[in-house]
């Protein structure tokens, strides 16, 4: 038999804090920084969800105004960060179901989201208080790029193959949140 893979035995009893989260996340940005390897940019996967908010056959259940909030959101939140953002080879969805807790430390699994753009479209899927052992964030790009994820994964929520157990809910619950996010940190979609 051959395979691709390494087995690492996980380790069930033990919390992830942040500042390992962060270390670890911190760890495979300076690897990835050493591969060079042609991938997406961050704003494709924008695209892409820009192309299913646009498609009423894909997103039938849409509501109108949640279709323009959200189609305004995620072009004006990919404008704004990729002028802002800095670049580098992103894991892409680095978040807790993409962790594994091991003996010999945090690892990262799920690579196949990889993409280039800045740091901050990372830790938007990490736990809000990872950023704060990471160092040289820029909250404010953070901020946005939180926002811009938010209202990509919600997107994928409406579309009418999603197999998400509770997706349509959870897009539901994530179009109040991301109203929330918009109103209290002042962006506006529109602009």
């Amino acid at each position: 038999m051959v395979t691709l893979w390494t087995y690492y035995e996980p380790v069930t009893s033990r919390e992830v804090s942040p500042a390992d989260y962060a270390n670890a996340l911190e760890r495979l940005h300076a690897g990835m920084r050493e591969i060079d390897i042609p991938t997406l940019h961050f704003t494709d996967r924008v695209d892409s969800a820009q192309q299913l908010v646009a498609s009423r056959d894909r997103t039938p259940a849409l509501a109108e105004t949640d279709r323009v909030l959200l189609g305004d959101t995620l072009r004006s939140l990919r404008r704004v960060i990729d002028e802002r953002g800095g670049e580098q080879l992103l894991h892409g969805e680095p978040h807790p179901g993409n962790m594994l807790t091991t003996k010999n430390g945090l690892l990262f699994i799920d690579l196949e989201t990889c993409c280039r753009g800045p740091i901050e479209f990372d830790l938007a899927h990490a736990p809000e208080d990872v950023s704060e052992h990471y160092p040289g964030v820029n909250q404010g790009l953070l901020r946005e790029c939180r926002i811009l994820v938010l209202a990509m994964i919600t997107t994928w929520r409406w579309d009418s193959g999603d197999q998400l157990p509770n997706g349509r809910q959870l897009g539901t619950e994530w179009l109040s949140q991301l109203r929330e996010a918009l109103d209290r940190k002042g962006l506006d979609a529109h602009r």
